[in-house]
């Protein structure tokens, strides 16, 4: 409705005019149309709208018989001003949109070029994914994840990096190119994570005491995982990460990791090596990994969200649900990067 507040306040303006004494002007009205008309209305209803206010000013003065008052003539050229003012405040703005415009579109090619489609079916997988940046207008952030088909199964990623910004953004890329290429020769879990946490660490060693960077204390909490052809398990290695959700004929079960590892780029403070968990994962199971923009959720009175209760209530446990659940739940606002991938396993695989 908004675009009919310019018109409405012109009729306003005409109404006023009209119905009240002469010496009553209906200036204020005929201004705020012409600046609403510039910030709502394209080019041609500004001037639509200017030209109107300005009529209506001359009719209501000849009605009046008000043209031979000199006060009259200094308030139709101030109307006329303003009117002008409106049409360039409009072609301002419409630049400013263009370029706005311009900028989403290159974020959403960095993000395409960093964060790759998830394939709808990988394996004997089925994928449905989901990612929210904090930043709305940047459509990009911290958060990453990741899904290939390796000769050892299906390998996972999800992860989150400590921060936001471009920063952020750089070491997401860092760590993505990291498993596409390590994904396929690692032969197991440890062995990529150890490939990660090189990575990472060679990656902020090219930054040292770089100001206000913080560069080498930037980590990323990882879940890895790995869906093997021919064995109805899943195995996961955690690296500081919340533990995925295994959902089986509704029932929600959360996989605690054993002996979890610290976050990717802090393996400095990791005493043993990584620990690989197992859990039976049959056809028709889902697994859900998630980030902590997830869980972290608030509703208005500042409760966190309760995602394994609000899945198991759900008809389906579908990414774009997740989107939905977590708006109601906020009050639609998400202040934080989210990104969600569920992987179910087909029947008879």
């Amino acid at each position: 409705m908004l675009p009919l507040l310019p018109a409405l306040l012109l009729f306003i303006g005409l109404i006023v005019g009209l119905a009240t004494p002469r010496d009553v002007r209906p200036d204020a009205f005929l201004a705020t149309a012409m600046i609403s008309a510039a910030a709502l209305l394209p080019l041609w209803g500004t001037v639509l709208i200017g030209v109107g206010a300005c009529a209506v000013f001359v009719g209501l003065m000849v009605d009046f018989n008000g043209l031979r008052d000199a006060t009259a003539y200094s308030e139709l050229a101030t109307l006329t001003a303003i009117a002008a003012f409106a049409v360039f405040f409009n072609r301002l703005l419409g630049r400013r949109a263009h370029q706005l415009l311009q900028v989403r579109s290159v974020a959403e090619t960095a993000q395409l070029a960093v964060l790759h489609p998830v394939p709808r079916h990988l394996g004997h997988l089925t994928l449905e994914s989901l990612y929210l940046a904090a930043a709305a207008e940047a459509r990009i952030g911290g958060d990453l994840y990741e899904a290939i088909h390796t000769p050892h199964g299906v390998r996972l990623l999800i992860g989150d990096v400590r921060g936001k910004g471009l920063l952020a953004i750089q070491a997401a890329a860092t760590l993505l190119s990291a498993f596409r290429e390590a994904a396929h020769d690692a032969p197991d879990l440890p062995h990529l994570a150890c490939r990660l946490e090189t990575s990472m660490s060679r990656y902020a060693a090219l930054y040292p005491g770089v100001p206000g960077s913080e560069i080498a204390e930037r980590f990323v909490t990882a879940l890895l995982a790995e869906v093997p052809d021919d064995e109805p398990v899943v195995r996961t290695v955690t690296c500081g990460h919340p533990p995925p959700l295994l959902l089986r004929h509704g029932e929600v079960r959360e996989l605690q990791p054993a002996a979890p590892s610290p976050p990717l780029n802090l393996g400095m403070l990791m005493n043993d090596g990584y620990h690989v968990d197992l859990a039976p994962f049959h056809p028709g199971d889902k697994l859900l990994l998630y980030t902590d923009g997830v869980t972290e959720t608030r509703d208005r009175s500042g409760a966190f969200y309760p995602l394994a209760e609000r899945i198991s209530s759900w008809s389906s446990e579908s990414p774009h649900h997740l989107h939905h659940d977590l708006i109601a739940y906020s009050g639609g606002e998400l202040d934080d990067d989210i990104a969600a991938l569920l992987a179910q396993r087909h029947p008879g695989h």
